[in-house]
């Protein structure tokens, strides 16, 4: 519940967060953008812009179709993080 409340403040004040992160989860419910760093050093492997349809709350971000492929995708690019871009 206070992810959720969280989530509401910052799109209601319309500001901008930088959340750091290694909960995949978290910085897809969260986001509208993710960076993806290397190992040290790092380095921007990734940028990927979140498109989820609910951006009332994060519980209903969670059911969006398209969360499992963002998942997967960053898990992905952390999965190959020893192969630098």
């Amino acid at each position: 519940m206070i992810s959720d409340d969280v989530y509401k403040i910052i799109k209601k004040e319309k500001k901008t967060v930088l959340l750091v992160t290694h909960n995949i989860e978290e910085a897809t419910l969260f986001s509208d953008k993710v960076i993806i760093l290397s190992k040290r050093p790092a380095i921007i492997k990734n940028i990927l812009n979140i498109n989820l349809d609910n951006k009332d709350s994060i519980y209903e971000r969670r059911k969006d179709k398209n969360f499992n492929k963002y998942f997967d995708l960053i898990w992905k690019d952390l999965d190959n993080n020893d192969n630098r871009t």
